[in-house]
């Protein structure tokens, strides 16, 4: 089984969201011990990296030479609904 590595900044974003939250992000984050059979999951466009939805959160990440993932930054999406105009 692989292992995850955390970037200070994501590890500073993770402390900020609330604790149900980071339950299902460690839980998601943690299934990419077993990649590269993961779900869930795409190729970012225009540059390196993947990202993994979780909610409205999306945790983006690279993979290593080891072929360990190293999430980078975790980013709240903001969706647009009824109220938005």
């Amino acid at each position: 089984m692989n292992e995850i590595e955390w970037t200070a900044k994501a590890r500073k974003q993770f402390r900020r969201i609330d604790a149900e939250q980071r339950v299902t992000i460690r839980e998601a984050v943690g299934a990419l011990a077993q990649w590269p059979q993961c779900g869930n999951i795409k190729a970012l466009v225009g540059r390196d990296g993947y990202r993994l939805r979780v909610g409205r959160y999306r945790v983006l990440f690279t993979v290593n030479t080891r072929n360990i993932p190293v999430v980078i930054r975790i980013e709240e999406v903001k969706k647009r609904d009824d109220r938005t105009y």
